[in-house]
């Protein structure tokens, strides 16, 4: 239960119920606007030069809230960059939620005559080209299973690195979402989407229902489980991925279950002649624009590219 003011509260519940929002975006939501709500009151209302990150919030009146002007937010924002060393990233995905907060201050809630966010700009963000294991390395990953456990562990490396599902969703997948080879997904926004499993995603699933857990099991839907035969956690997947990932001789700390999906994704666009829009569907992004981080190259592909130009063996006598 968030504590927060009604104004708050009655945003989130908007967020959830009517926009979709998935219970994770929306605490996403609440404590960024929790944060920018003790700087206000801080700054705007003790008249603090630091922000106290303990006090409460539940009492600043929607008065002040009207008092908010844009740069106020750009001030929220500087802040953010000074003393708490927000990364661009960070900052982004706050200007996003005051950005929606204002949103439904003014239109929805018809709670403020003027919204002070309706200009604030975003950070702008570097495109950065996404890591990604190569086929070998995804092998020796793949390869380095063994022991207790295997054949789960198994299915859900060849699930990430086949299918590109982030870590949510792989957690969340229930026996009853595969069927004749194809898993539907809840993603982000509780949104669906069907993915087609390959064959080697449907034997490594028929491996592990051979040996999954049946008598005691807690979630009966859940396809992947933990020892204690309740809904593997995803902490407990990103400990599996990391433990084979060191296993397999790859850094832990450039590699992750995010870049797994990375993984699949560039795989399947290098190698797959799988087009953007087919990409983009079944990544599940909402926007192309974050599906063409995939589109990349690497510098074979650049050096390949130069050293077929028409002119790459051009020879001139200077003699």
């Amino acid at each position: 239960m968030f504590t927060a003011p009604p104004y708050l509260l009655d945003f989130l519940n908007y967020m959830e119920t009517v926009k979709g929002k998935s219970p994770n975006t929306v605490n996403e939501y609440f404590y960024d606007l929790r944060l920018f709500l003790r700087f206000i009151k801080s700054f705007l209302m003790l008249k603090n030069k630091t922000v106290d990150e303990q006090i409460p919030i539940e009492d600043i009146p929607i008065d002040q809230i009207r008092l908010i002007t844009l740069s106020d937010l750009y001030s929220y924002m500087s802040w953010l960059n000074r003393e708490k060393h927000n990364s661009p990233t960070s900052r982004a995905r706050k200007v996003a939620s005051i950005r929606s907060f204002f949103k439904y201050l003014t239109d929805k809630a018809s709670l403020l005559d003027y919204n002070p966010a309706h200009e604030l700009e975003s950070p702008k963000l570097q495109k950065k080209i996404p890591k990604y294991l190569s086929i070998d390395e995804s092998s020796s990953l793949l390869n380095a299973v063994t022991g207790e456990s295997s054949e789960r562990n198994y299915a859900i490396l060849i699930i990430f690195l086949n299918c590109g599902l982030r870590l949510a969703e792989l957690v969340g997948i229930d026996i009853n979402h595969i069927r004749d080879g194809s898993l539907t997904v809840v993603g982000k926004g509780n949104k669906e989407r069907v993915i087609y499993l390959n064959q080697s995603c449907i034997n490594a699933i028929e491996e592990y229902m051979k040996v999954r857990p049946h008598d005691g099991v807690k979630d009966r839907q859940a396809l992947f489980l933990s020892k204690r035969k309740s809904r593997i956690s995803r902490e407990m997947v990103q400990n599996i991925v990391k433990h084979f990932i060191i296993l397999a001789g790859l850094d832990p700390k450039r590699y992750s279950t995010h870049k797994l999906r990375h993984t699949a994704a560039t795989l399947m666009y290098k190698h797959g002649n799988v087009d953007i829009r087919s990409l983009q569907e079944i990544l599940g992004h909402e926007s192309i624009s974050t599906t063409e981080i995939y589109t990349h190259v690497d510098n074979k592909q650049l050096k390949d590219a130069v050293a077929s130009n028409p002119l790459a063996n051009f020879v001139k006598d200077l003699t």
